[in-house]
């Protein structure tokens, strides 16, 4: 249905800074078509100190002022011919999205214990016999239980612990269950925090 005088803002052109609203950009479309550079100097000072105006919370903050004036150009799509107190040459690095990090891929053998104590797995193939293997075995035996507790429903066994530590250290670290002590498991810490306050109606 078309209603004269009425459109969206889906159906209108997009606003490269929608923080300052429509009627900001117009004054910077307007700004563009003055003949004059004074003109358009005298249009451009006018738009940012109505900017300004509009988040004052924000003039505590660093550079505030050329921010002000890199959001002009962004506005203007750096077409705006005036003499620019600032710098604007980096202004639309401002508005760039970073890269997407990428997600790992590793092929984890068991992913309830996950990618960092698959890589300890490996390493303590490789470490000599000794104290610090020892220590590192006793904090590997206690993530792995912990692990298991988090994604078992709160259940599990210390031999499957000793059993997957074993396998998966290709029978290097052989766990000796009848002197080896695990770490009491506090259950309560490890469950997800459930809001529990009820919406007033």
């Amino acid at each position: 249905m078309n209603i004269e005088g009425l459109d969206y803002n889906t159906q209108r052109d997009h606003l490269a800074l929608p923080e300052y609203g429509r009627e900001i950009q117009r004054m910077v479309d307007h700004a563009l078509t003055l003949p004059t550079k004074e003109e358009r100097q005298r249009c451009a000072e006018t738009i940012v100190n109505i900017m300004d105006r509009m988040f004052p919370q924000n003039r505590q903050n660093a550079d505030y002022k050329h921010k002000l004036w890199d959001h002009l150009a962004l506005m203007s799509n750096f077409q705006l011919d005036i003499d620019w107190p600032f710098d604007v040459a980096q202004a639309h690095q401002m508005n760039s999205k970073p890269q997407p990090l990428a997600y790992p891929m590793q092929d984890i053998p068991v992913r309830h214990y996950g990618n960092m104590i698959a890589k300890v797995f490996e390493k303590l193939k490789t470490m000599p016999a000794g104290p610090e293997r020892d220590e590192l075995v006793r904090i590997t035996a206690n993530q792995m239980k912990r692990n298991l507790v988090l994604w078992s429903h709160g259940s599990a066994d210390d031999e499957k612990v000793a059993s997957d530590l074993a396998r998966f250290t290709d029978g290097i670290i052989q766990l000796d269950l009848d002197h080896f002590k695990f770490e009491k498991v506090d259950t309560k810490n490890m469950e997800p925090r459930v809001n529990s306050k009820k919406k007033k109606r």
